[in-house]
């Protein structure tokens, strides 16, 4: 049990000094989009908000999808955001409020692992959700 018990203390510390992030704590999201001007408007307001600390534009992704009963190719760029996990429904309600398709993509991915010091400084920028 000592050993155990030194252990749990050296994982506490360590993560109390910013160095380890529990797994699943922020998250990535993407978003496709249509265009430029959409992806600028839809990273600034997800930065400005405070609900993603980055928001990558990767531009010209070839997209195949069905849509109504039709195979479709489109051309657009892909949003790359960094956030809490406990911020992904703001994000997603965000995006279906401001994008002009019908049924944007909204997922995620959690984080299990990443530079410390990267993951503390989106901590620092997106507020953990509080409240309802």
């Amino acid at each position: 049990m000592p050993l155990l018990s030194t252990l749990a203390r050296r994982l506490l510390t360590t993560m109390a000094s910013g160095e380890v992030t529990p797994a699943g704590v922020f998250s990535m999201a993407f978003v496709t989009v249509p265009d430029t001007e959409t992806a600028k408007k839809l990273a600034g307001g997800l930065v400005s908000k405070k609900l993603a600390a980055c928001v990558n534009i990767i531009p010209q992704i070839t997209s195949v999808y069905e849509w109504e009963g039709k195979i479709n190719e489109d051309t657009e760029l892909l949003l790359m955001i960094k956030t809490r996990t406990s911020r992904m429904d703001d994000i997603s309600q965000y995006v279906r409020e401001n994008h002009p398709y019908d049924c944007p993509e909204v997922i995620s991915s959690p984080i299990d692992k990443g530079n410390p010091q990267y993951l503390k400084w989106i901590g620092e920028i997106v507020p953990e959700k509080t409240g309802k």
